[in-house]
């Protein structure tokens, strides 16, 4: 499924085809566990005993090459002294199709519920967005392959994991994936200023949830195209700040639409 490459330079990269450096305990782990062709476990000498030998065990299950560096030198390779000790090189990101994520829907008997990311560039955003996705019920995100953060190592960390659980299409327009889910009978909204208030609306039934880049939000033909708007009620006004940020708006999105599919 997988072909590893040998990595020789810096893999914060959203480019397709290169493998990911992942870090931190909870995303290694999801991604050892989920089989996501694992090449190289990596861990600092300073770790303590017990959890190098609970990875150790981990890592030669999943069939990756288990290493100690020093903390330092891992430190260097992650970019950020977050690395709690453990880093995995990823093979690269397979990303799925638009039908996997409706096949996959229909497989479990539900109605499709999926997230598009239209230009979120931040990776900690895009990571935040998917973990939110996976917990709330979605059965995938779908992301441009231009004009957005794709899935980089960075986001497999915000995302403790959930990236390796949760598939994630990337497609070549994303205007015309709103188009074929709304062929699909997938009603389509986007989280904008001007919108219809989430309590006042059907949020049951085949649904796609369209959050837009941190600055501007959807694009204008983006928006067009989407069936209805949603806009969060807020407290306080004339404050400075006039919307939530994105992933903050993705997740209470999310877990309104999982409240309303629950009792529907």
């Amino acid at each position: 499924m997988y072909k590893p490459e040998r990595p020789d330079q810096d893999t914060h990269r959203p480019d397709e085809g290169k493998d990911a450096l992942v870090w931190g305990k909870n995303p290694v782990t999801e991604l050892l566990r989920a089989g996501a062709g694992v090449d190289t476990l990596l861990l600092a000498d300073g770790l303590d005993p017990r959890t190098a030998s609970y990875f150790t065990a981990l890592g030669r299950e999943a069939g990756a090459v288990v290493k100690r560096v020093p903390a330092g030198k891992l430190q260097k390779m992650c970019g950020t002294p977050d690395h709690q000790g453990v880093a995995a090189w990823g093979a690269r990101i397979q990303y799925a199709e638009l039908e996997d994520l409706l096949a996959l829907a229909e497989q479990k008997g539900e109605p499709p519920f999926l997230v598009l990311c239209d230009g979120v560039e931040d990776p900690h955003n895009l990571g935040a967005i998917i973990r939110s996705a996976l917990l709330c019920g979605a059965h995938g995100v779908i992301i441009p392959r231009r004009g957005g953060v794709g899935v980089t190592g960075t986001v497999m960390k915000a995302s403790a994991g959930a990236a390796a659980r949760l598939p994630v299409a990337r497609v070549a327009n994303l205007a015309q994936a709103i188009r074929t889910l709304k062929e699909r009978g997938v009603f389509v909204f986007c989280a904008d200023l001007g919108g219809a208030s989430p309590a006042d609306t059907d949020l049951t039934g085949s649904i796609g949830l369209v959050m837009g880049s941190e600055g501007k939000g959807p694009a204008a033909l983006t928006r067009k195209l989407c069936d209805g708007a949603l806009t969060l009620d807020m407290a306080a006004a004339d404050c400075g700040v006039d919307s939530y940020n994105v992933s903050v708006a993705a997740g209470i999105l999310l877990y309104q639409i999982m409240q309303r599919r629950k009792g529907r």
